[in-house]
Order: structure tokens, then C-alpha cells, then sequence
């Protein structure tokens, strides 16, 4: 075979390899700290939410539903459906995280689509690359939040920034990549109309747990 050989990756062509990414996360993390506080949630609470789930859809649907009067329960329920992804994702890349298994545990935070999708550019999937994409996105997403929340604190009416419609645009932004093909568009339009459906008489969050479940079976039938 003709050429040299790759050089193995580092860590830092991981976070080399995410720059390009800088602006969404630190934009939808400012947005989540701002939604957050708007939403009724201390600085620290948002933040440690950020922290712990790192996980940008998962986290606005949690506080979407608790910001509608729903249980924290189905706050919760409405994350790990939406979350539901990262199951396949962490079984594809288990085997390339090195040291003892609370090592992996703590770094398998870092599994989220952006890092896996660059640790596998090179047709197998490396660690160096998506623990150093996953470790900037990481810290970006946490710093961006807290700074979201302080700007959040800071306007006298959330309310009049119209953060429920644009909330609303951006999971409709979120979701358009993936609505392909027959099974995808069946999906997403079943779940709106049990959305829909539900919305007038079921309690907060259950229509948008309901319709995320409907979602996720739908496209694994």
C-alpha cells in the first residue's frame, strides 16, 4: 500500500477538530441559561443541570415541561426518551475508552452527537478524538449556560422576548435534519397530532412525553 501512514490522533486533534463547532453549542448554551432562568430555575440549578446531563434537547424539554406545572417525574421521562439515542451510540464507542470502568463511566459524558460523529471521520472510532471534542463542548456548554443565566436574571419581563415561540422554532430546527424519509415524517406526524390532541386536557407533560414516545416507537418499528 502506497503513502505513510496515519499518525495516531491526540486529544488535541479532538478539540481541533470541534472548533469549527464553537458557535452552536455556546449559542444554545447562552439559550438554555436564559430559557432556564426564564423558566423558574436558580443559576446553580441550571448549571448543574448542564453539568450532569449535557445534553442541550434533553435539558430544554426537562424545563419545558417543569415551566408548564408537570411533574418532575415526567420532566424526567421526557429527557431520557429524547436521550434514548445515546444508547446505541455508547455501545458503538464502548470498547475505545481506555483505563479502569468508573474512568469510562466519568468520560463516557462526553458521548454526544457532534464528538461521536468527529471520533469516527476516520471509518473506526478514536478516543483521543471525542474525548477532545467532547471535553470543549463540554466546558463551552457548561460556561455558556451560566452566562445565559445571569443575562436571563437580568430582563425585567422574560416573557416579552417571545422565548416560547422561538423555543418552539428551535426544536422544529433540532428536529428537521432527522424528519427523512416515510417512517421519520409518519413519526413526527403522529406525534404532533397526539400533541395536539392531548395538550387541552392532559396535565403538563404528559402530551410532549406521550408524543415523544410515540416518536421513538414509531421510528424503531
Amino acid at each position: 500500500m502506497s503513502g505513510e501512514a496515519r499518525a495516531a490522533p491526540r486529544v488535541r486533534d479532538g478539540v481541533r477538530a470541534a472548533l469549527p463547532l464553537v458557535p452552536g453549542p455556546v449559542l444554545f448554551g447562552l439559550s438554555f441559561g436564559v430559557f432556564a432562568e426564564t423558566a423558574g430555575l436558580s443559576a446553580v440549578a441550571a448549571v448543574v443541570m448542564s453539568a450532569t446531563t449535557f445534553a442541550g434537547a434533553a435539558q430544554f424539554a426537562a424545563t419545558s415541561v417543569l415551566d408548564d406545572g408537570g411533574t418532575a417525574a415526567a420532566a424526567i421521562l421526557a429527557a431520557v426518551l429524547l436521550n434514548a439515542r445515546y444508547a446505541g451510540m455508547s455501545i458503538a464507542v464502548a470498547s475505545i475508552f481506555p483505563g479502569s470502568r468508573p474512568r469510562k463511566l466519568v468520560e463516557s459524558q462526553l458521548i454526544v452527537d457532534e464528538s461521536w460523529a468527529l471520533s469516527g471521520r476516520s471509518g473506526s472510532f478514536e478516543w483521543p478524538i471525542l474525548f477532545g471534542a467532547g471535553l470543549l463542548l463540554y466546558v463551552l456548554w457548561v460556561a455558556s449556560t451560566a452566562v445565559g443565566t445571569l443575562v436571563g436574571s437580568t430582563v425585567a419581563d422574560p416573557k416579552s422576548l417571545g422565548l416560547d415561540a422561538a423555543f418552539a422554532a428551535l426544536f422544529l430546527a433540532l428536529a428537521a435534519p432527522y424528519v427523512r424519509g416515510r417512517k421519520a415524517v409518519t413519526a413526527s406526524a403522529l406525534a404532533a397530532v397526539i400533541t395536539l390532541v392531548l395538550l387541552p386536557v392532559a396535565p403538563p407533560g404528559v402530551p410532549f412525553v406521550a408524543a415523544a414516545a410515540a416518536c421513538l416507537l414509531g421510528l424503531r418499528t
